[in-house]
């Protein structure tokens, strides 16, 4: 016998029906997907690099749907949150404040990640054989192994807080 309550109190918070929700979980599950399989394809066949003339306007192309894709992701998370029911506990000022040092830490993370890496370390250079000297190891890295994704997930995390 399996006790579900837990599971059962957990989908009274979230409505996994919502088409906000759903478009959110979409989003983002196709982000990483797409820039995965985009950039394996090009280090294989180095046809964006071809089609765009170099890799470096390749790569900086890739770059910038990325980043498109992120702001729908972003929208999509945001519209999710309105929509879902909200835990009475979390609506308090601590609560804020607690999502708001969790985003700031996140932030952080992220901007310092992209300093260190600059555009094409940090949109996927190494598939189109752009690689930097050496391996970056000053913050955030002497911190954390991918403080680009810790960041991210701060992120969302301080904002669903929020």
């Amino acid at each position: 016998q399996v006790d579900v309550t837990a599971m059962a109190r957990l989908f009274g918070y979230v409505d996994v029906t919502d088409s906000s929700f759903i478009a959110a979980v979409l989003s983002i599950a196709f982000n990483p997907f797409f820039w995965n399989v985009v950039a394996r394809w090009e280090h294989k066949t180095r046809a964006l690099s071809r089609v765009f003339g170099s890799p470096h306007a390749a790569c900086y192309c890739l770059g910038a749907v990325i980043l498109m894709l992120n702001c729908v992701r972003s929208h999509c998370f945001t519209e999710a949150m309105k929509s879902q029911p909200k835990l009475e506990g979390l609506d308090c000022h601590w609560a804020y404040y607690l999502g708001l040092a969790i985003l700031a830490v996140g932030i952080l993370f992220v901007v310092s990640s992209f300093l260190a890496l600059g555009f094409t370390g940090t949109f996927l250079g190494d598939y189109f054989g752009i690689l930097m000297e050496a391996k970056v190891t000053s913050f955030p890295f002497s911190v954390l192994d991918n403080p680009m994704y810790w960041g991210s997930t701060a992120v969302y995390l301080g904002w669903s807080l929020m």
